[in-house]
Protein backbone atom coordinates (compact mmCIF):
# COMPACT_ATOMS: atom_id res chain seq x y z
CA UNK A 1 0.00 0.00 0.00
CA UNK A 2 1.50 3.79 -0.90
CA UNK A 3 -0.24 6.32 1.78
CA UNK A 4 -0.69 9.67 0.42
CA UNK A 5 1.04 11.86 3.30
CA UNK A 6 -0.54 15.09 1.53
CA UNK A 7 -2.44 16.32 -0.18
CA UNK A 8 -3.66 20.19 -1.56
CA UNK A 9 -5.79 21.68 -4.89
CA UNK A 10 -3.82 23.78 -6.90
CA UNK A 11 -6.42 25.12 -9.32
CA UNK A 12 -9.99 24.91 -9.63
CA UNK A 13 -9.78 21.47 -11.06
CA UNK A 14 -5.87 20.77 -10.45
CA UNK A 15 -4.91 18.66 -7.22
CA UNK A 16 -1.28 17.27 -6.12
CA UNK A 17 -0.41 14.36 -4.05
CA UNK A 18 2.24 12.94 -2.41
CA UNK A 19 2.87 9.63 -2.03
CA UNK A 20 4.91 7.61 0.08
CA UNK A 21 6.95 5.33 -2.23
CA UNK A 22 10.69 4.78 -1.03
CA UNK A 23 11.60 2.23 -3.86
CA UNK A 24 10.03 4.18 -6.40
CA UNK A 25 11.63 7.54 -4.85
CA UNK A 26 15.20 6.14 -5.02
CA UNK A 27 15.10 5.76 -8.91
CA UNK A 28 12.93 8.43 -10.32
CA UNK A 29 14.22 11.11 -12.93
CA UNK A 30 12.95 13.74 -14.39
CA UNK A 31 10.64 12.68 -17.32
CA UNK A 32 9.10 9.36 -16.26
CA UNK A 33 5.55 8.59 -14.86
CA UNK A 34 3.97 6.32 -12.76
CA UNK A 35 0.77 4.19 -13.17
CA UNK A 36 -1.56 4.20 -10.14
CA UNK A 37 -3.96 2.34 -8.85
CA UNK A 38 -6.80 3.23 -6.17
CA UNK A 39 -7.88 -0.43 -5.08
CA UNK A 40 -8.60 -3.62 -6.44
CA UNK A 41 -11.34 -2.73 -8.97
CA UNK A 42 -9.58 0.30 -10.57
CA UNK A 43 -8.45 1.70 -13.92
CA UNK A 44 -4.63 1.56 -14.09
CA UNK A 45 -4.33 5.53 -14.45
CA UNK A 46 -0.66 6.71 -15.50
CA UNK A 47 0.87 10.32 -14.40
CA UNK A 48 4.08 12.14 -15.04
CA UNK A 49 5.94 12.09 -11.45
CA UNK A 50 6.61 15.78 -11.34
CA UNK A 51 8.82 15.85 -7.81
CA UNK A 52 10.40 13.12 -5.81
CA UNK A 53 12.68 12.96 -2.80
CA UNK A 54 15.21 10.06 -2.41
CA UNK A 55 15.34 11.32 1.39
CA UNK A 56 12.32 11.30 2.58
CA UNK A 57 10.92 8.35 0.15
CA UNK A 58 8.31 10.43 -1.57
CA UNK A 59 6.83 10.94 -4.99
CA UNK A 60 4.62 13.92 -6.04
CA UNK A 61 1.66 13.37 -8.77
CA UNK A 62 -0.54 16.18 -10.14
CA UNK A 63 -3.61 15.45 -11.88
CA UNK A 64 -6.86 16.80 -13.15
CA UNK A 65 -9.85 14.89 -12.33
CA UNK A 66 -11.62 13.90 -16.13
CA UNK A 67 -12.78 10.03 -16.45
CA UNK A 68 -14.45 8.08 -13.34
CA UNK A 69 -11.19 7.13 -11.56
CA UNK A 70 -9.45 10.02 -11.56
CA UNK A 71 -12.64 12.01 -10.40
CA UNK A 72 -12.75 8.88 -7.40
CA UNK A 73 -9.09 9.70 -6.68
CA UNK A 74 -10.84 13.14 -4.81
CA UNK A 75 -12.53 10.87 -2.71
CA UNK A 76 -8.76 9.58 -0.96
CA UNK A 77 -7.65 11.98 1.56
CA UNK A 78 -4.58 12.21 3.89
CA UNK A 79 -3.47 8.83 5.17
CA UNK A 80 -5.39 6.73 2.71
CA UNK A 81 -3.47 5.11 0.28
CA UNK A 82 -2.86 3.93 -3.25
CA UNK A 83 -3.00 -0.22 -3.43
CA UNK A 84 -0.37 -0.04 -6.89
CA UNK A 85 2.29 2.26 -7.22
CA UNK A 86 4.49 1.21 -10.77
CA UNK A 87 7.54 3.23 -11.28
CA UNK A 88 9.40 4.55 -12.64
CA UNK A 89 8.57 4.35 -16.08
CA UNK A 90 9.65 5.44 -19.29
CA UNK A 91 12.40 6.65 -20.49
CA UNK A 92 14.41 10.16 -18.56
CA UNK A 93 14.12 13.08 -20.30
CA UNK A 94 16.97 13.54 -22.78
CA UNK A 95 18.50 16.34 -21.11
CA UNK A 96 19.55 14.24 -18.63
CA UNK A 97 22.19 12.31 -21.35
CA UNK A 98 23.62 15.63 -21.89
CA UNK A 99 27.13 16.40 -20.12
CA UNK A 100 27.31 19.31 -17.96
CA UNK A 101 29.80 21.19 -20.74
CA UNK A 102 26.73 20.49 -23.05
CA UNK A 103 23.97 21.45 -20.87
CA UNK A 104 25.78 25.13 -20.43
CA UNK A 105 26.24 25.21 -24.48
CA UNK A 106 22.33 25.74 -24.39
CA UNK A 107 19.87 27.95 -24.33
CA UNK A 108 16.49 26.48 -22.55
CA UNK A 109 12.71 26.74 -23.21
CA UNK A 110 10.33 25.21 -21.42
CA UNK A 111 6.55 25.47 -22.78
CA UNK A 112 3.84 24.44 -20.16
CA UNK A 113 0.38 24.07 -20.78
CA UNK A 114 -2.12 23.66 -18.22
CA UNK A 115 -1.15 20.30 -15.99
CA UNK A 116 1.73 19.78 -18.38
CA UNK A 117 3.48 22.40 -16.11
CA UNK A 118 3.92 19.69 -13.61
CA UNK A 119 5.64 17.99 -15.66
CA UNK A 120 8.26 20.41 -17.09
CA UNK A 121 8.65 21.55 -13.07
CA UNK A 122 10.91 18.40 -12.17
CA UNK A 123 13.13 18.91 -15.22
CA UNK A 124 13.48 22.73 -14.98
CA UNK A 125 14.62 22.09 -11.16
CA UNK A 126 16.93 19.81 -12.39
CA UNK A 127 18.81 22.13 -14.52
CA UNK A 128 19.12 24.76 -11.45
CA UNK A 129 20.77 22.25 -9.98
CA UNK A 130 23.39 22.10 -12.47
CA UNK A 131 23.44 25.81 -12.57
CA UNK A 132 21.38 26.27 -15.78
CA UNK A 133 18.75 28.72 -15.67
CA UNK A 134 16.15 27.72 -17.93
CA UNK A 135 12.84 30.18 -19.33
CA UNK A 136 9.36 29.05 -18.98
CA UNK A 137 6.59 30.00 -20.43
CA UNK A 138 3.45 28.71 -18.51
CA UNK A 139 -0.13 29.03 -20.40
CA UNK A 140 -3.56 28.50 -19.42
CA UNK A 141 -7.22 29.40 -20.54
CA UNK A 142 -7.69 31.58 -17.43
CA UNK A 143 -5.86 32.97 -14.21
CA UNK A 144 -7.81 30.06 -11.32
CA UNK A 145 -6.06 27.59 -13.90
CA UNK A 146 -2.78 28.57 -12.91
CA UNK A 147 -0.92 26.74 -10.76
CA UNK A 148 3.03 26.04 -9.41
CA UNK A 149 4.16 29.81 -10.19
CA UNK A 150 6.07 30.43 -7.12
CA UNK A 151 7.51 27.15 -7.36
CA UNK A 152 8.84 27.35 -11.02
CA UNK A 153 9.67 31.11 -10.16
CA UNK A 154 12.48 29.93 -7.56
CA UNK A 155 14.37 27.77 -10.26
CA UNK A 156 13.85 29.36 -13.67
CA UNK A 157 15.78 32.12 -15.45
CA UNK A 158 12.57 33.80 -16.32
CA UNK A 159 8.99 32.80 -16.40
CA UNK A 160 6.15 34.05 -18.52
CA UNK A 161 2.56 33.14 -17.51
CA UNK A 162 -0.13 33.76 -20.52
CA UNK A 163 -3.90 32.86 -20.45
CA UNK A 164 -5.99 33.19 -23.13
CA UNK A 165 -8.76 35.21 -21.55
CA UNK A 166 -6.28 37.70 -20.65
CA UNK A 167 -7.10 36.98 -16.86
CA UNK A 168 -3.57 37.14 -15.81
CA UNK A 169 -0.74 38.35 -17.12
CA UNK A 170 -0.23 38.07 -20.91
CA UNK A 171 -3.27 38.16 -22.97
CA UNK A 172 -3.25 34.66 -25.76
CA UNK A 173 -2.08 31.64 -25.87
CA UNK A 174 1.91 30.03 -25.30
CA UNK A 175 2.66 30.45 -29.46
CA UNK A 176 1.81 33.91 -29.38
CA UNK A 177 4.90 34.31 -26.21
CA UNK A 178 7.18 32.63 -28.05
CA UNK A 179 6.87 34.48 -31.07
CA UNK A 180 6.66 37.77 -28.83
CA UNK A 181 10.33 36.84 -27.00
CA UNK A 182 11.76 35.96 -30.53
CA UNK A 183 11.06 39.22 -31.99
CA UNK A 184 12.47 41.05 -28.46
CA UNK A 185 15.62 38.85 -29.33
CA UNK A 186 15.49 36.43 -27.04
CA UNK A 187 17.24 33.19 -28.98
CA UNK A 188 16.94 29.49 -27.81
CA UNK A 189 18.04 26.35 -29.09
CA UNK A 190 15.88 23.61 -27.65
CA UNK A 191 12.25 23.81 -26.51
CA UNK A 192 10.50 21.52 -24.50
CA UNK A 193 6.56 21.85 -24.90
CA UNK A 194 4.40 19.77 -22.91
CA UNK A 195 0.40 20.12 -22.29
CA UNK A 196 -2.46 19.20 -23.99
CA UNK A 197 -1.73 17.44 -27.61
CA UNK A 198 -3.17 20.36 -29.63
CA UNK A 199 -0.61 22.79 -27.91
CA UNK A 200 2.36 21.15 -28.32
CA UNK A 201 1.29 20.64 -32.17
CA UNK A 202 1.17 24.33 -32.45
CA UNK A 203 4.04 25.02 -30.56
CA UNK A 204 6.03 22.95 -32.48
CA UNK A 205 4.92 24.06 -35.93
CA UNK A 206 5.89 27.73 -34.24
CA UNK A 207 9.64 26.80 -33.32
CA UNK A 208 10.17 24.61 -36.04
CA UNK A 209 9.97 28.10 -38.15
CA UNK A 210 12.93 29.66 -35.62
CA UNK A 211 14.47 26.47 -36.31
CA UNK A 212 14.41 25.52 -32.50
CA UNK A 213 14.93 21.92 -32.12
CA UNK A 214 11.43 20.77 -29.82
CA UNK A 215 10.67 17.66 -27.83
CA UNK A 216 7.28 17.10 -26.47
CA UNK A 217 6.23 14.49 -24.01
CA UNK A 218 3.08 12.73 -25.11
CA UNK A 219 0.44 11.36 -23.16
CA UNK A 220 -2.04 9.10 -24.89
CA UNK A 221 -4.03 6.69 -23.74
CA UNK A 222 -2.33 3.83 -21.77
CA UNK A 223 -3.39 0.51 -20.08
CA UNK A 224 -0.41 -1.69 -19.09
CA UNK A 225 2.43 0.35 -19.69
CA UNK A 226 5.24 -1.82 -20.74
CA UNK A 227 4.80 -1.79 -24.27
CA UNK A 228 2.24 -4.69 -24.60
CA UNK A 229 -1.28 -3.53 -25.11
CA UNK A 230 -0.13 -0.84 -27.82
CA UNK A 231 -2.47 1.45 -26.68
CA UNK A 232 -0.21 4.23 -26.84
CA UNK A 233 0.99 3.70 -30.00
CA UNK A 234 2.16 6.58 -32.58
CA UNK A 235 4.26 7.51 -35.41
CA UNK A 236 7.47 9.27 -35.37
CA UNK A 237 9.78 9.98 -37.94
CA UNK A 238 7.55 7.43 -40.33
CA UNK A 239 7.69 4.66 -37.62
CA UNK A 240 5.99 2.78 -34.78
CA UNK A 241 6.71 3.84 -31.60
CA UNK A 242 5.08 3.37 -28.23
CA UNK A 243 4.56 5.87 -25.49
CA UNK A 244 4.79 4.29 -22.63
CA UNK A 245 8.81 2.54 -23.30
CA UNK A 246 9.68 4.01 -26.13
CA UNK A 247 8.78 7.95 -24.45
CA UNK A 248 7.08 9.68 -23.69
CA UNK A 249 9.50 12.01 -24.97
CA UNK A 250 9.94 12.30 -28.64
CA UNK A 251 11.11 14.80 -31.31
CA UNK A 252 7.37 17.04 -32.17
CA UNK A 253 9.11 17.30 -35.50
CA UNK A 254 8.71 13.97 -36.58
CA UNK A 255 5.11 13.17 -34.46
CA UNK A 256 1.90 12.35 -37.12
CA UNK A 257 -0.08 14.80 -35.18
CA UNK A 258 -3.13 14.29 -37.41
CA UNK A 259 -2.84 10.68 -36.77
CA UNK A 260 -2.68 11.09 -32.64
CA UNK A 261 -5.11 13.76 -32.27
CA UNK A 262 -7.87 11.38 -34.09
CA UNK A 263 -6.70 8.50 -31.59
CA UNK A 264 -6.77 10.83 -28.96
CA UNK A 265 -10.75 10.92 -29.51
CA UNK A 266 -11.62 7.29 -29.73
CA UNK A 267 -12.75 6.81 -26.53
CA UNK A 268 -14.10 10.28 -25.05
CA UNK A 269 -18.01 9.08 -25.87
CA UNK A 270 -17.16 5.85 -23.50
CA UNK A 271 -15.83 7.83 -21.01
CA UNK A 272 -18.29 10.56 -21.12
CA UNK A 273 -20.98 7.51 -20.77
CA UNK A 274 -18.89 6.17 -17.68
CA UNK A 275 -18.72 9.62 -16.04
CA UNK A 276 -22.59 9.90 -16.28
CA UNK A 277 -22.86 6.29 -14.70
CA UNK A 278 -20.69 7.45 -11.95
CA UNK A 279 -22.16 11.10 -10.68
CA UNK A 280 -26.10 9.56 -11.22
CA UNK A 281 -25.72 6.53 -9.61
CA UNK A 282 -28.62 4.23 -9.24
CA UNK A 283 -30.61 7.35 -11.49
CA UNK A 284 -29.00 6.84 -14.61
CA UNK A 285 -31.00 5.35 -17.16
CA UNK A 286 -28.13 5.39 -19.74
CA UNK A 287 -27.59 7.41 -23.15
CA UNK A 288 -25.17 10.50 -23.75
CA UNK A 289 -26.39 13.02 -21.88
CA UNK A 290 -26.81 15.18 -24.75
CA UNK A 291 -30.49 15.20 -25.19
Amino acid sequence: MYRILEKRQLSSVVYEMVVEAPRLARHAKPGQFLIVRKDETAERIPLTICDYDAEKGTVTIVFQPVGVSTWKYLELEEGDSFMDVVGPLGKPSDILEMSDEELKSHSFLFVAGGVGTAPVYPQVKWLRKKGIAADVIIGARTKDLIFYEDKMREVAGNVYITTDDGSYMHKGVVTTVIDELIAEGKTYDHCVAIGPMIMMKFCCLTTEKYHIPTVVSMNPIMVDGTGMCGACRLTVGGEVRFACVDGPEFDGFKINWAECLKRSQMYKTIEGQAKLRYEEGKTHEGGCGNC
